[in-house]
C-alpha cells in the first residue's frame, strides 16, 4: 500500500480519506475499516460481529466523546440536570416540613459567651448606701457642730454618714459629723475640738473642721498629724450668719471644705468604715422607744422606731430634733450606743476644765437596728485606728446601710429600752 506525502508550502491541509487497498493480500494485516463499515458492523449482534470480524479476538477501537455534543447529547444532558433539580428540590421541601430526607448530623449547641457588666454602684465606706465608687476615693470630712439651746435647729445634720454624740462641758452634749459621699452646702453652727473628738475623726483618717479647741485637744492635732481645717487659720473657708449671736452663728459648707483640703493635698482618707449588712426589719420589734441619760432632759437623746422606714426617730427635751436645711426629723438607720469612760470635770494641760472621754481600748455597745437590740463591743486599738463593733462572739458586728448615730453613754445604766 502506498502512501503519497506532499508538502505545501502554505499552512497544512487536510490529509486525504485514507482509501483501503481492495487488492487481497493474504500476508497483510487486516484491511483498515472506514467509518461506515465500523457503523455497519456496530448494527449487527454480537455473534454477526464476530463473524464479520477479521480477527474474533480484535475489540474495535474506542469511540471518541464529541463536544460540542450533538443534539441528542444536549437533550441527555439537560434531562441529568433536570432530575438533579428536582432532587435537591425535594430535599428542601421536606426539610421545609420538618421532615429531615436525609439523616443530619446534630447541631452542636454552641454557648453564647456571658456579658458581665460592671456594677455602676458600689457601697459607700462610710454609709453603706450605693454610691459612684469615685466617692469613696473623697476625704472624709468632720466638722464639729454644737448641740446648746441657742444652736438648735442644727443645719446639715441628716445629711452626715455618721455622726459621734458625746458630752463637753456642763453637761453640754456636741456632735462630730461624717461627710464623704454628700455635700450640703449650709453646716453648723461650728464649735472647738476636744481630744476625744480628734481621736474618732483621726480613725476616719478625716479633715478635722472646728474654731479653735481645749489646749490638749490643739496638742493632739498636731502630733497626731491631723488634716486640720480650724477656722482660726482659714477664716475664708468659714462665715457667720446674722440671725444668730456669737458664737453660735459660724458656718461651713462641705464643697468649701473640700476645696480648703485638695488646697492642702487632703484629696483621699484611708479608713476602715463598719461591716454592712442588708436591712431586714424585725417582724416582731424588741426596742420600738430607746433613752439615753447622758446629762439631763435638755440633752438625753430618745429615739422611736419607725417600722415603716426602719429608722429611728430622734427626740431631745420633749421635741422633735429637726435639720434647719431640710425642715425634717432627724431620722438614722442605726443607733449606737458606746459606753466609755468619761473623766467629767478633768482638768487639761492648761489648767481648764473640760471633758476627758477614753475613747481608745474597748467596752459595751448597744446596737439598735430593725427594731431590735444587739449587744456587743465596740473596739479602737489606737488614737489612729478605726473604731469597730463586734458581736459576742467576736465576730464583725454587721450594720444596715445608712446614717450611724453613735452616742457616748457612762455606763450600761444610761442605756433603756421598751418593745
Amino acid at each position: 500500500m502506498k502512501i503519497d506525502v506532499m508538502v505545501a508550502s502554505g499552512p497544512p491541509e487536510r490529509p486525504p480519506k485514507f482509501k483501503p487497498d481492495t487488492t487481497p493480500d493474504k500476508t497483510a494485516e487486516p484491511s483498515f475499516q472506514t467509518p461506515d463499515t465500523v457503523a455497519a458492523s456496530d448494527d449487527l449482534k454480537p455473534d454477526q460481529q464476530a463473524a464479520s470480524s477479521p480477527s474474533a479476538n480484535t475489540r474495535p477501537p474506542k469511540r471518541k466523546l464529541k463536544w460540542p455534543p450533538s443534539k441528542r447529547g444536549y437533550i441527555i444532558i439537560a434531562v441529568v440536570v433536570g432530575l438533579l433539580l428536582i432532587g435537591i428540590g425535594t430535599v428542601f421541601a421536606l426539610q421545609s416540613r420538618g421532615t429531615p430526607a436525609v439523616a443530619m448530623r446534630p447541631k452542636l449547641a454552641i454557648k453564647k459567651p456571658k456579658i458581665v457588666l460592671k456594677p455602676t454602684t458600689v457601697p459607700s465606706t462610710l454609709s453603706g448606701l450605693p454610691v459612684d465608687p469615685s466617692f469613696n476615693q473623697r476625704p472624709v470630712t468632720a466638722v464639729m457642730i454644737e448641740n446648746s439651746l441657742d444652736a438648735r435647729p442644727q443645719s446639715g445634720l441628716s445629711a452626715a454618714g455618721v455622726v459621734f454624740e458625746a458630752i463637753a462641758e456642763g453637761g453640754v452634749t456636741r456632735f462630730m459629723a461624717l461627710y464623704q459621699d454628700t455635700t450640703p452646702e449650709n453646716v453648723g453652727p461650728v464649735r472647738s475640738a476636744r481630744p476625744y473628738y480628734v481621736s474618732w475623726a483621726n480613725g476616719y483618717d478625716a479633715g478635722y473642721a472646728h474654731v479653735g479647741g481645749s489646749a490638749d485637744g490643739l496638742a493632739d492635732i498636731r502630733a497626731w498629724g491631723i488634716h486640720d481645717l480650724d477656722q482660726f487659720a482659714n477664716g475664708g473657708s468659714y462665715h457667720r450668719i446674722d440671725t444668730r449671736s456669737a458664737p453660735h452663728n459660724v458656718y461651713t459648707g462641705i464643697p468649701t471644705l473640700n476645696q480648703l483640703e485638695a488646697s492642702k493635698g487632703y484629696t483621699t482618707s484611708n479608713y476602715t468604715g463598719f461591716v454592712r449588712k442588708v436591712s431586714a426589719p424585725s417582724k416582731v420589734p424588741t426596742a420600738r422607744s430607746i433613752d439615753f441619760a447622758l446629762s439631763g432632759p435638755y440633752y438625753n437623746p430618745h429615739y422611736d422606731y419607725n417600722a415603716a422606714t426602719n429608722t429611728y426617730n430622734r427626740s431631745e427635751a420633749g421635741a422633735a430634733q429637726t435639720d434647719q436645711n431640710t425642715g425634717q426629723q432627724l431620722a438614722p438607720n442605726v443607733v449606737v450606743a458606746l459606753v466609755v469612760p468619761l473623766g467629767r470635770g478633768a482638768l487639761d494641760s492648761s489648767g481648764a476644765y473640760y471633758s476627758d472621754n477614753t475613747v481608745t481600748g474597748s467596752g459595751a455597745a448597744y446596737v439598735f437596728q430593725d427594731g431590735i437590740v444587739s449587744v456587743g463591743q465596740w473596739n479602737k486599738a489606737s488614737n489612729a485606728s478605726s473604731l469597730s463593733l463586734t458581736a459576742a462572739d467576736g465576730q464583725p458586728l454587721t450594720l444596715n446601710p445608712g446614717q450611724t448615730w453613735l452616742t457616748a453613754v457612762i455606763n450600761p445604766s444610761g442605756v433603756s429600752y421598751t418593745p
